[in-house]
């Protein structure tokens, strides 16, 4: 049975990106869709375009790349921008091909989760990061060790994410983020 690797990477029901050094040097239908841009556009770029900003892109790769050495592969929940500005909440998966330079060359799928969690309030990159990581249900002091920040830093951002969804209790605010 001969089998159409092209047609499964292209009719793939998530996103699909191949690249090298964080350069998107292939990807799939559905991630130009989920991210509003065409192949052509995407092909050539860095990650970077994806990113609600710069200093999340590179933060981001800085974190993940011992872990990648460590086990290969990354995932997570995240807030992704599309070409249009739109930002969105979206599970990406990767897999580094070579764990002694992770960013080297690398697999990743991208799978966009606003329909089940939309995005409503404007936050900050660090906001966004303590968000996600809060829907993980990780503790301050969990958050800050991932992010390298006091988790009195983090219990700062916490306040200021029950502030801007209105929330009353940290439950509250992890349930208001997941619903938007």
């Amino acid at each position: 049975m001969n089998v159409d690797y092209q047609l499964a990477f292209d009719s793939a029901p998530v996103g699909l990106v191949i690249s090298r050094n964080r350069i998107m040097i292939d990807c799939n239908r559905q991630l130009c869709e989920m991210f509003h841009a065409s192949r052509e556009v995407l092909i050539g770029q860095t990650f970077q375009v994806l990113y609600p900003s710069v200093d999340e892109y590179e933060r981001l790769g800085a974190r993940i790349a011992p872990i990648l050495n460590t086990t290969g592969i990354y995932s997570d929940n995240r807030i992704m921008k599309r070409a249009n500005g739109e930002v969105f909440w979206c599970h990406v998966s990767g897999r580094t091909l070579d764990r002694d330079d992770p960013h080297a060359s690398g697999i990743w799928s991208f799978e966009d989760l606003s329909a089940q969690r939309p995005v409503k309030a404007e936050l900050t990159g660090r906001e966004r990061e303590v968000a996600a990581r809060l829907l993980e249900g990780m503790t301050s002091k969990e958050i800050g060790k991932a992010l390298a920040i006091s988790h009195r830093t983090v219990e700062i951002y916490r306040a200021r994410l029950m502030r801007k969804y209105g929330a009353s209790t940290a439950a509250d605010l992890v349930h208001k983020l997941v619903a938007g």
